[in-house]
């Protein structure tokens, strides 16, 4: 399926969502993110039967930012322009909808992500990046914040100190580090990237529908009480103790065969 700069390909319950617009390294533009929000809509319907997301980049990069191309002040912009206004229309939405999807979502960073590339590649559950690729809190090298939800996410992935040295600096982060640091699951050779996305992806399609309850817990847990944790283990618990998937799963370990989970 083709929308604004965005494909997605759904097989077998694992859909791929590729941001396509080569030409600027698919930096995001409100053409894209309009396509993201259609391909959403696909995604998120029950009859499309999505039971793991996948993130991508068309050609040599993952994502390299907003697209600045024509935001340039001209002699007509505003003396004080509203930088974050598209932020509130546009790019929160999208991003509510990645932390609040009902299945696994995994990013497969191909090349550089950068900006609020960075920030859509680390809401990934998995995140699995090519060895050349690299990332890059690029907002100070035009006198900017950052934004994306990258304020909330990295300080609770790597630390504060070294959030703060990425955003202050500027400086670009390989994968291979960002892998030591524990901001990324895996790194691949460039050429296995795909295929090792695909077998991970597959892996998490083919599982129990507990798995969108799991990642839901974990997004919770960061501004949970501990109180308000465990009661929200003990409801969801309940909902994946309902589910078909459970009874096939004990049916199977009794018989000691794998489990045929059907995400139901």
């Amino acid at each position: 399926m083709e929308f604004e700069r965005v494909k997605l390909s759904i097989e077998d319950g694992l859909a791929t969502l590729t941001l396509n617009h080569p030409e600027v390294m698919n930096a995001v533009s409100m053409e894209m993110l309009k396509g993201l929000g259609d391909a959403m809509d696909v995604v998120e319907d029950p009859a499309s039967q999505v039971r793991c997301l996948i993130m991508t980049g068309e050609g040599r990069g993952f994502c390299t930012g907003a697209n600045l191309q024509g935001r340039a002040d001209g002699d007509n912009a505003p003396s004080r322009p509203d930088a974050g206004s598209a932020l509130e229309t546009a790019y929160h939405p999208f991003l509510r909808r990645l932390r609040n999807l009902h299945v696994p979502f995994v990013t497969s960073v191909n090349g550089p992500a950068a900006g609020v590339g960075m920030s859509f590649a680390l809401m990934g559950d998995m995140v699995l990046c090519a060895k050349s690729s690299y990332f890059l809190q690029a907002f100070r090298r035009i006198g900017l914040v950052p934004d994306g939800g990258s304020t909330w996410l990295l300080p609770r992935l790597i630390g504060r100190a070294r959030a703060m040295e990425l955003s202050l600096m500027g400086d670009k982060l390989p994968a291979e580090t960002a892998l030591q640091w524990g901001l990324v699951n895996r790194v691949f050779e460039d050429d296995q990237l795909k295929a090792e996305t695909q077998t991970i992806a597959r892996s998490l399609a083919d599982g129990p529908f507990s798995l969108g309850l799991i990642r839901k817990l974990y997004w919770e847990s960061d501004d949970n009480t501990y109180e308000e944790q465990i009661n929200l283990e003990r409801q969801l618990q309940r909902d994946a103790g309902r589910s078909a998937d459970f009874k096939e799963g004990v049916k199977a370990f009794l018989e000691k065969r794998p489990a045929n989970f059907t995400g139901k």
